[in-house]
């Protein structure tokens, strides 16, 4: 909040009675307000624009850093409008040290996360951390947790007390990832939730993949306005004629951009005045590679969007879907100063990066620095298990030689898992991995010690031959996900991450290939982004050793106990097929030796 105090001075700032702290000169400003390009100067006092003009000589004192901006452009930092930052795996120090350079001033996240591994107790520390980085976060508290349905287990539940305590106070933004299951289950958490939020006039913030007709009209009754999830152009174009702000998706492994856009270039122009970007989930290598929010503006200029419009999709459209276009979203005077200075429109190079006030990047060089602070004991990653036998990995059955039908989570895409049924055998009470069936075991292991739960199923798709992978940031609950087709190397992996406190291995022939260590709440790691990118690809490279033929194995693994990806997932709980809402039992039918199968109910 702005004192009175606070108020009076930058009134006086804004009345050139106190010397701004930087000046850009001589640019041209994209004024994604109006429209236009045109000549500008900019004066910035106490992290906040306080002149736009032709002429600002009246804001200069003898302090004032002087910025020259001469045959460039001034466009406004952009907003990434909705993601998930500890899937970067990276600290929140180490992710702004990633994407604010790329021209990344703001996010909305809900650091989910964060909470699902910690809870509150430790939040404290994350948004302490968070005041002190050149990049502001929007935060809006979940609209629960878990979002698994059935619920998984997690180290704290969001409830309907939790919007009580959070949606009245100023740094909560609204309601985060809505999801439209949620809504047409009436549940009674959800909808609390989002009525505490309209009580103060906050955003919900809305997550319905392939939501259409009668289904996507039901959602919005809800008061949900925002959508990030749209699998094709015309659900796409559909939300959007229903009055929905409709955000982008270009994550590491979703690239929805080129199919989404169509929606504008196609249809109907006027959508992209109501649309937004985010990238929702992103790998650090990515970022090096491509850039961040800079990279969707470019891919929408290459689509054929003009780069006014792009640009205004990446900053002030955002802002004023999340109501946060009194901080930011344009090029203003009241409004931070975050600013890009950029060689073009139509190229959109971010060559410096003003974000708070503060200079990050000058002349394509970082100078600013990005150092994690000290990290207490709330956010030491702690998987709580005992050490686990390669006996705990077996799906064990009644029948001691035979052969089961199993229901395979078959994976066709990064969110898209169908059912796909294969014929194992079963040997010494024991259900059978196969190659030739591209058949991996998968175990999901609860690991806040709250109930002990381990679940056992089978995916496919994968192309995995011998092995084993495991990972402890796995969205939605952070649990330890193990795959592989040898139980003694399941286990070793496991185990090798609840020594270590968390993190992500691959195993072959009883021995570590690659590990990754993930020390802050068993998540995120704050060594550098290039140092990660590195361990990314070792981790990739000795699974692809192993045989898989994807394109992330991690991030396939990762995403597993996401129940709401369609069809079918796995938690602690067990197998889940979302189309009902239920768990199911992975062995359809059983044939002993010499009998005839037994279909079970």
């Amino acid at each position: 909040m702005t004192t009175v105090a606070q108020l009076k001075e930058y009134i006086d700032a804004g009345a050139a009675k106190t010397p701004a702290d930087t000046v850009i000169e001589n640019g041209t400003l994209i004024n994604v307000d109006t429209g236009e390009y045109y000549p500008a100067n900019v004066a910035i006092w106490n992290e906040r624009i306080v002149a736009v003009d032709s002429d600002i000589s009246a804001y200069v004192g003898p302090n004032t850093t002087h910025i020259d901006a001469t045959g460039r452009y001034l466009s406004p930092g952009l907003i990434d409008g909705h993601i998930h930052v500890e899937c970067s795996k990276l600290s929140m120090t180490r992710f702004a040290q990633a994407v604010v350079p790329c021209g990344t001033t703001s996010i909305v996240s809900g650091l989910d996360e964060y909470i699902s591994a910690i809870g509150f107790d430790g939040l404290d520390e994350i948004f302490k951390e968070i005041s002190a980085l050149p990049l502001k976060v929007f935060w809006g508290l979940p609209h629960k947790t878990p979002y698994t349905i059935p619920e998984s287990t997690i180290a704290y539940n969001v409830s309907a007390s939790d919007h009580d305590r959070w949606q009245p106070r100023e740094d909560c933004y609204g309601v985060w990832e809505t999801v439209r299951e949620s809504v047409a289950l009436k549940d009674p958490d959800t909808l609390h939730a989002i009525s505490a939020a309209q009580q103060y006039h906050k955003p919900i913030f809305g997550c319905s993949p392939m939501a259409r007709g009668v289904g996507l009209n039901q959602f919005l009754m809800s008061g949900a306005h925002i959508d990030h999830e749209s699998y094709d152009h015309q659900e796409f174009l559909e939300k959007a004629r229903k009055g929905m702000h409709v955000v982008i998706r270009e994550s590491s492994v979703t690239k929805f951009l080129a199919e989404n856009i169509r929606a504008i270039t196609e249809h109907a122009p006027g959508i992209a005045r109501h649309t937004s970007f985010c990238t929702d989930d992103v790998n650090v290598h990515d970022v090096l590679e491509h850039g961040h929010l800079d990279h969707m503006v470019r891919l929408s200029i290459a689509a054929g969007v003009s780069p006014m419009t792009a640009i205004q999709m990446g900053s002030i459209n955002g802002a004023e879907a999340y109501h946060i276009n009194d901080k930011v979203g344009s090029i203003a005077p009241g409004k931070d100063a975050d600013i890009l200075i950029v060689d073009q429109p139509g190229t959109f190079n971010i060559e410096s990066v003003i974000s708070k006030g503060k200079i990050v990047k000058l002349g394509g060089q970082v100078v600013a620095e990005f150092l994690p602070p000290q990290r207490s004991s709330k956010l030491q990653g702690r998987l709580h298990h005992e050490p686990m036998n390669a006996d705990d990995f077996n799906y064990h059955m009644d029948t001691e030689n035979g052969e089961a039908t199993v229901t395979t989570i078959h994976s066709v895409g990064p969110f898209v898992r169908k059912r796909l049924d294969v014929k194992l055998r079963i040997k010494d009470n024991v259900v059978q991995p196969s190659a030739e069936q591209d058949t991996a075991m998968v175990s999901v292991v609860e690991r806040y010690g709250v109930n002990g739960n381990h679940a056992r199923g089978f995916i496919s798709g994968w192309g995995i031959k011998h092995g084993a992978i495991a990972t402890s940031v796995a969205p939605d609950d952070n649990n330890l996900v193990v795959a592989g087709m040898n139980t003694a190397d399941m286990a070793l992996a496991a185990n090798t991450l609840i020594e270590c406190g968390g993190g992500q291995v691959v195993v072959e022939d009883g021995k570590v290939k690659a590990l990754l260590r993930l020390p802050i709440g068993s998540i995120t790691t704050d060594v550098t982004p290039e140092e990660l990118a590195s361990k990314e690809n070792e981790l990739k490279q000795a699974a692809e050793q192993l045989g898989s033929r994807l394109p992330d194995p991690m991030f396939y693994l990762s995403f597993l106990p996401i129940t709401s990806i369609p069809d079918l997932a796995i938690t602690d709980g067990g197998n889940v097929d979302y189309t009902k809402l239920r768990y199911f039992d992975p062995i359809v039918s059983i044939c002993k030796e010499n009998e005839d199968p037994q279909r079970l109910a």
